[in-house]
């Protein structure tokens, strides 16, 4: 089991910046890929990166690419997401997520996922 707690939201400006934490603990972190994904209201909930286990190989969304950074470390077992340059329509419940699946773009890929935590951009 890997049990996963996000925490550093809140409320921005459109511009700002915001750095996500999520604190893994349970089995061997670094075998897992972590991903971050988020959800509207009254949408569904959608990828917005992940990095591999090695920390070497990190994915995003074309949504975010360029504003959004993820990291990892394992020492610590946190992976970090890193938002600038924020806008309103980045605006969700932001959720960590675990994989050992090869796949790390769907939900359905995902096994373990954090509570969430509320990210607000103000225009």
């Amino acid at each position: 089991q890997v049990q996963l707690v996000e925490s550093g939201g809140g409320l921005v400006q459109a511009g700002g910046s915001l750095r996500l934490s999520c604190a893994a603990s349970g089995r061997t972190f670094s075998n897992y890929a972590m991903g971050w994904f988020r959800q509207a209201p009254g949408k569904e909930r959608e990828f917005v990166a992940v990095i591999r286990w090695s920390g070497g190989s990190t994915y995003y969304a074309d949504s975010v690419k360029g504003r959004f950074t993820i990291s990892r470390d394992n020492a610590k077992n946190t992976v970090l997401l890193q938002m600038n340059s924020l806008k309103p329509e980045d605006t969700a419940v932001y959720y960590c997520a675990a994989t050992y699946s090869g796949n790390y773009f769907t939900s359905y890929d995902y096994a373990y996922w954090g509570q969430g935590t509320q990210v607000t951009v103000s225009s």
